[in-house]
Order: structure tokens, then sequence, then C-alpha cells
């Protein structure tokens, strides 16, 4: 029997029970906000197993980095309708309504872990926003929650976002299932946008992210999020402190404006009088000329070309009398964009104000959440091994530990395709069949760490999905598919092939073991002895 460091009772107790009854939320993939009051953590449901083709963390960034380089360059929509895509929503003002970038998984993606899913989106948050690696994935996991707890919701997302938004989505893809087989084709993940602006904090819409019923989740968590909720606080008052510094730019930047303003004022003042004084030397100019002309013997060409030149200088008096009214007009103007500026400096400094609050109110919470759990620690834990089924009409599902003295699960494995009737055990390593065939995915040999329930080695071969898993001795039978036929294979206990039958066998095939024989059966269903070694045909 194995034994484990986190078990100080060396017992196991394996407990086969429904994923259905396990699981703290309904997989129906559509959940309203009354359903929501009784439901417990969000509990993503992830394919967790081995996969044929094994993506590496900055390919998965970059599906969502090349579609937010694509909307950072003023395109309102990015990739394609059967991948992933997104759509730029933004229109004009109506009410607090919400414009929204719509991120869409169309029916050939191949994203079935939410730990892969917040990595391209935060990507591309990093690339159209211009937010760090460290606040785009903070957001993106906010992200998943919110639209998980709203998934189908229409009627929240008609009250949060403009028509423009609404046009996108249906029930039955709005927002994001707890279930990854339920993804492709099915989502459309709203991303809500505040300033929408690249390089703020406040691009994206953190109030919508932080109401009571996503806090609510996230404090269902073992741990009661106080990690993410902290980071959260964090964002919220650096967002606040970013409004502050814009308002503060804004005031002082309209306070120069202002400056200038009155400055060109005063020289439009002093023009104007200058051009009043030019029309009163006019005026005396041309009753000189009116009494010279009475004279006798006056020379009137010289008076008349006097009269023209004094006709020029009114023509281009009153030219000089329409631009200043013009820099008039533009200083108007200016000053309805200074009072604009300082009117946003205000509402900044009042976004800065409820960031404040909001920040405040979180932090409140998570130290009685703390308090709470310094006050109640609750008694320590019998740490016992289980078994619990999560796919139903299969037996696929996954380990567990739970507390022998209250039953309650402590520890849930993120491998959630174990095939649960093969588990085998060789002293502290657990062995079993796991994986799907579908999208990257495959089923193959694997080895679970006993104290933190995760995959830690996957073998090469596909094993077929109706494959038990056999142990004699130290050697591990399993059916295996290889050239479109099923084949009786024998591995050692680090999961490399030792030997395959040349004979195909049946789908269904059982064994029995012997002394020098293991009896099973052939493709036709006949009955065959093969030598356990070498797995030829005993004769």
């Amino acid at each position: 029997m194995v034994k484990s460091g986190i078990f100080n009772r060396h017992l196991y107790i394996f407990v086969l029970v429904s994923g259905l009854l396990l699981l703290s939320i309904p997989l129906y993939s559509q959940v309203n906000q009354a359903e929501m009051e009784n439901l417990g953590p969000v509990e993503f449901i992830n394919y967790a197993g081995p996969h044929a083709v094994i993506e590496t963390r900055a390919a998965i960034r970059n599906i969502g980095f090349t579609l937010g380089q694509d909307i950072a360059r003023g395109n309102a929509r990015s990739g394609g309708t059967n991948r992933y895509f997104v759509i730029h929503s933004v229109s004009g003002p109506d009410g607090n309504k919400l414009d929204a970038d719509i991120f869409g998984l169309g029916a050939d993606v191949g994203v079935d872990h939410i730990r892969n899913l917040r990595l391209i989106i935060q990507g591309y948050l990093e690339a159209a926003y211009d937010y760090s690696e460290s606040d785009a994935a903070l957001l993106a996991e906010y992200i998943t929650v919110y639209n998980a707890v709203y998934r189908g919701d229409l009627d929240y997302f008609s009250s949060r976002y403009k028509n423009p938004v609404m046009e996108h989505l249906t029930r039955e893809k709005a927002g994001l299932s707890i279930r990854f087989d339920e993804w492709p084709g099915q989502t459309l993940i709203l991303i809500p946008l505040g300033s929408g602006t690249s390089g703020q904090l406040s691009a994206i819409d953190t109030s919508s992210l932080i109401e009571e019923p996503v806090t609510r989740q996230l404090r269902e968590d073992p741990d009661m999020g106080v990690d993410q909720r902290m980071q959260m606080v964090d964002f919220l008052e650096r967002e606040a402190e970013e409004a502050v510094t814009r308002a503060e730019e804004m005031l002082e930047a309209a306070a120069e404006e202002e400056r200038q303003i009155a400055s060109e004022r005063r020289e439009i003042a002093e023009e104007r009088e200058q051009l009043a004084q030019e029309r009163e030397e006019i005026a005396q100019e041309r009753e000189q000329i009116a009494q010279e002309r009475e004279q006798p013997g006056a020379d009137q060409a010289a008076l008349d070309r006097r009269e023209e030149e004094l006709t020029e200088r009114e023509e281009a008096q009153h030219e000089a009398e329409e631009e200043l009214e013009e820099r008039e007009e533009a200083l108007l103007e200016r000053e309805a964009a200074v009072e604009e500026q300082r009117q946003e400096a205000e509402a900044q400094e009042l976004f800065a104000e409820e960031k404040r609050e909001e920040a405040q109110d979180q932090r409140r919470d998570i130290a009685g959440d703390q308090q709470a759990i310094i006050d109640d620690p609750g008694e320590e834990p019998v740490p016992v091994l289980a078994v619990a089924i999560f796919t139903p009409n299969s037996g696929l599902g996954g380990l567990l530990i739970m507390d022998a003295i209250t039953g309650r699960e402590l520890k849930r494995s993120p491998l959630s395709t174990v095939n649960t009737r093969t588990i085998r055990f060789f002293g502290d390593r657990i062995i079993a069949i796991a994986g799907e065939n579908t999208g990257s995915g495959a089923i193959r040999l694997v080895e679970i760490d006993s104290t933190s329930l995760e995959m830690v080695k996957q073998g090469n071969e596909d094993i077929a999905r109706e494959s038990l898993l056999w142990v004699m001795d130290e050697d591990l039978y399993a059916i295996i598919v290889a050239e479109g036929s099923y084949f009786l294979a024998r591995f050692d206990i680090d999961l490399a092939l030792q030997a395959r039958s040349p004979l195909p066998v049946h789908t269904f095939a059982s064994l029995l073991f012997g002394e020098d024989y293991i009896a099973t059966q052939r493709a036709d269903g006949t009955a065959i002895l093969l030598n356990p070694g070498d797995l030829f045909e005993k004769k």
C-alpha cells in the first residue's frame, strides 16, 4: 500500500461518487441570478489530462496578443468566427451603459483549460490596452469569473451594456460556461470597457468585475480568494492615483490655457484700442482734407490721392477688426474647451474617489474574512484519498483529498479525466489511464503525484478508450491503439512500452493471468493465450 506524507494515517478511502453530487454548481450552461444566490464557488471543469500536442505558454498567449494588436491599430474586429475572434463594440453615449470587447470562441478552438483561456485573454489585454503582464493576468481571472457568474443572463447584460453590444449576444452564448466542452462555438465573453484608452488602468471597467456576485464567488474558494482580492485592491488604488494625476494634469493644463487666453484677450484689447485711435486719426484726416478742398487753388488731385490712402487704411482696419472677431470666437471655443477639461478633471476626481471607496470596501471585507479564519480555524483535518466521477455517463473523474472526520473536500486534483477504474499504486506512485480524444487531448498512461494530485508524467502510447489497466508484479498491461487496430501492450512502472502483441485483440478484451500465460481475446472475440513477456501467442 502506498504511503504519502500528506496522510497522517496510513489509510486510503476510495469513495466512488457521482460527479454531479460533488460539483458545487450545476452543469447547465446558463446560470441566472436567482440560481446564483444558492450556488457554491464557480469551479471551472477543465480538460486535465495527456495531450497529443502541447503548446507553449508563449504560443497560447500569442493567440490573444495578435488579436489585441489588431484592435490597438483601430480595427473594430479581429480573428475568424470559427476560431478566436474579438468584436470591439464602441458607440455613442447611452446613459451609464458600457461599451465592450466581445471575445468569442469559435467552433474550432482548441482551448480546454481555464488557465489557458485566461492566458489568451491576458495576451489580448496586454496588446490592446497596454496592461502589464501581472495586471492583465489579474483582470483576465476576474473577467472569466464575471462571465461565468452572468452566463446566459441577458437581463443583466442588457441593463449594463449598450444596444450595439447586445446585438451580438444570444442567451445560449453570452458569458462563459464552467465546462470546457461547452466553450467551442458557444462562448461570447464580455470585457466591460471603461475609458477604453490604451495605457490607462481604467481602460477596462473594474467596477463591473468586482460586483458582489463576482466577489462572492471568489470568497467561496478555500482561501477565500484573498490573494486575488488583495491584488485587485492594489489595482483599484492605483486606478485612483492615476485618475488623480490625470485630473491634476488637466487642471494644470486648463489653468495654463486660461492664462494664455487672458493674455490674448489683453492683446486683442490693445489692438482694438489702436484701431479706435487709428479710426479717430482717419476721421480727423478726412475733416482736414474737406477743409483744404474749400481753399482756393487747392490741389484736388493730391487730395484725391490722400482720400484713396485713407480708404485703403479703412479697408485694412476693417480686415483687422474681422480678424479680431475671429480670434475672439476662437477664444470662446477655447474657453468652452477649458470648461469641458475642468469638468473632465472633476469627473476624474469623482472617479478616483469611487475607486478609493471600492478599494476600502474590498480591503475591509478581506480583513473580515481573514479575521474569521483566525477566529475559527476549525478542527485539524484528517486527510484521506478519495476518487470522484466528474463526467456523466462515463468513468472519467479524478482524485480528491477529503477530511475523514467531516467528509469535507480539502483538495481536488487538476487532472479531471482519469479513468477511475484504472487507478493503481506502486509504492508511493499512483498510475492510471487518463485523457480524452478531443482537440489536442490524448488517452495515455499517467503518473499522478500523491501529494499535489497533479500529473507528473505521461506515456507516449495511445491507449484505447475502453481499456482497463492490469498489474502483474511490476508490469502494467493495457490495450493500445496503433495502425487503426487494438493491441495488448506491456509497460514498466516508468510508463515505457516494453512489448506489444503481434496479433490485434478485441476492443473490450479482458485479461486472466496464469503462472506462465495471459488469457485474453483476439479481435474476433475468440480466446487466446499469450506469453506474459513478449505477448506472442503461446503454442
